[in-house]
């Protein structure tokens, strides 16, 4: 990934200041240094690294003289830390807010960039983008110079279900650029998508072009793409293309690759343009909105919980319909085979296991390198040993795969039969079969606990509602807030919180069913790191255990 090995190299560094003894103007030193050079090898411009060293020392000084670190290098520590975590977010921050489409009105949008850059694609994605978000979008192929760049568009855009325009036989790419914009907005498109060719600085006749297109489209936003593995040639184009187009927002594609991509940044600082958006793949949609803070968060291994919820967010909204279904059933407690078969194939849709730990703050860098593969295939694997069931079995809750005695009221064995034919038509082991029915349970026993009549989402709402906000120091609940949760909680409830004694894994471990030590350990570990790396959640097991009326002390 792009700047991966930038954030390795930074936290290294400062890993390396946490084991300095003592803190002062020698350990800083070394610290900037190894973080200019950072920067450096990843193609960031040296100007703009030096200013950062500059501006970096000089508010480390004044918070240093003001007394904010109270005379102790743990503080220190965290000034420095920060000081450089801002200035990080303003290489990448120019100020300036982007232009954001306006539903009900035909928002124009004119790519440009240099040859290879990836705009035809990314056009096809920002349409997918926005189509996705209830604007009706639609893409103008006005790439008259380039062969086959008609043909590539109708393409994606076929496979993308987007209303395109273009020409085999015009040739004036500024009459396709109006005439498609003109169509588009008497047919009440809200973005139009202009794709035009690529073009290098030194093409004279085609930044010409480029601008009598800008001309007769009157574009609300040029956007230009940047190929992130072209380094410092970034800035000087980009402010080519500045002096040209006045292109409002910039696109940083191939974001996916190990180019080093401090290009880009240079980019950004050249023309005081935002990102808006980068490009982390070939699929459709393959296009993560960009945000300063949590990219530089994300960027040194602390995680972008913003990102993942509208990584979520998007993968709810591809089908909404069936979100809506999917949470009532959970709010009642349900969950099939075939509800559950839905939750892995979403998970799948998510994209690579690694990308989504890299905004999972507290979890290292790297920790789920190489098992994306490996985490796919089983989940595959799961989807596999699902497709040879039944109707019946699918929507059952698992009680078709077990013997049950009413007599005694009992699992007495599980359906061999059953569970050899599925085995038999995945081409896989019985055992297989029955680890992925545990998962099931697993998962099925979490749903009962937390959904229906008196599950815990029910009542931790009941909680929540009755508690307020925290009113005591650092947001947390006052005495008489624990009290009045305590009495909105029903007492079979609190009992079993109680027998718990305050423990979470526990807890956890009730609501899944009985899963094993080894899971619930591996789970509460990740828990741990978590929080972590949120900070604030330190005072949660006091919190309990006071709702609990302190009832750990007399065992």
């Amino acid at each position: 990934m792009v700047l991966a090995d930038l954030g390795r190299r930074i936290n290294s560094a400062f890993a390396q200041l946490s084991r300095s003894p003592v803190i002062d103007d020698k350990a800083l030193d070394a610290l900037l240094k190894e973080v200019a050079s950072a920067l450096l090898e990843s193609d960031v411009n040296v100007k703009l690294v030096a200013t950062l060293r500059q501006k970096v020392k000089a508010k480390v000084k004044a918070q240093i003289e003001a007394g904010a670190d109270k005379g102790k290098d743990i503080n220190r520590k965290s000034i420095i830390q920060r000081a450089i975590f801002d200035e990080l977010v303003q290489l990448v921050d120019p100020g300036v807010e982007p232009y954001k489409p306006k539903k009900g009105h035909s928002n124009v949008i004119m790519a440009v960039g240099l040859q290879g850059n990836g705009k035809t694609t990314t056009c096809t994605k920002l349409a997918v983008h926005y189509q996705r978000r209830g604007l009706k979008s639609c893409i103008v192929c006005a790439d008259t110079f380039r062969a086959g760049a008609f043909d590539q568009t109708r393409q994606s855009a076929t496979k993308a279900k987007i209303p395109y325009f273009g020409s085999y036989t015009e040739t004036d790419p500024v009459a396709i650029a109006a005439q498609g914009v003109t169509k588009f907005k008497k047919e009440r498109f809200e973005v139009i998508i202009v794709d035009t060719s690529g073009r290098h600085k030194q093409e004279a006749e085609l930044f010409q072009e480029m601008i009598q297109i800008g001309e007769k489209v009157n574009p609300d936003m040029t956007v230009l793409v940047l190929d992130a593995s072209i380094g410092q040639a970034a800035e000087a184009q980009a402010k080519a293309f500045k002096e040209s187009a006045d292109f409002g927002a910039i696109i940083v594609t191939k974001m996916d690759g190990h180019a080093k991509g401090g290009g880009a940044i240079s980019a950004v600082a050249a023309t005081k343009t935002p990102i808006i958006f980068l490009g982390t793949g070939e699929h459709l949609h393959d296009l993560d909105r960009f945000s300063p803070e949590p990219f530089i968060s994300k960027m040194l291994g602390m995680g972008d919980i913003q990102g993942f919820m509208d990584h979520m967010q998007n993968v709810a909204m591809a089908n909404p319909e069936k979100q809506k279904e999917m949470q009532k059933k959970l709010g009642e407690g349900k969950l099939s085979i075939r509800d559950w078969r839905e939750q892995i194939q979403n998970v799948m849709n998510m994209g690579p296991l690694s990308k989504i730990a890299s905004m999972i703050p507290g979890l290292p860098q790297g920790m789920l390198e190489g098992t994306d593969e490996e985490g796919g295939a089983r989940m595959k694997r799961m989807m596999i040993i699902t497709d040879s069931m039944t109707a019946a079995e699918l929507d059952s809750d698992g009680s078709p795969f077990i013997i049950f005695d009413e007599k005694n009221n009992k699992v007495v064995d599980v359906n061999k039969r059953r569970l050899k034919r599925i085995a038999k038509g995945s081409g896989s082991s019985v055992r297989e079969v029955e680890e992925m029915l545990c998962q099931y349970r697993m998962m099925s026993n979490m749903a009962k606990s937390v959904g229906g009549k008196n599950g815990w989402m029910q009542n931790l709402q009941k909680m929540q509602q009755a508690m307020g906000r925290g009113r005591g120091a650092g947001g947390m609940p006052t005495p008489a807030q624990i009290a009045q949760m305590q009495r909105s909680l029903p007492p079979g409830m609190l009992q079993q919180m109680r027998q718990s004694g305050g423990n979470m894994q526990e807890m956890m471990k009730a609501m899944m069913g009985g899963a094993s030590d080894e899971e619930m350990g591996e789970m509460n570990r990740m828990m741990q790191q978590m929080a972590g790396g949120m900070g604030g959640l330190g005072g949660m097991g006091q919190m309990f255990q006071n709702m609990m009326g302190g009832m750990g002390r007399g065992r």
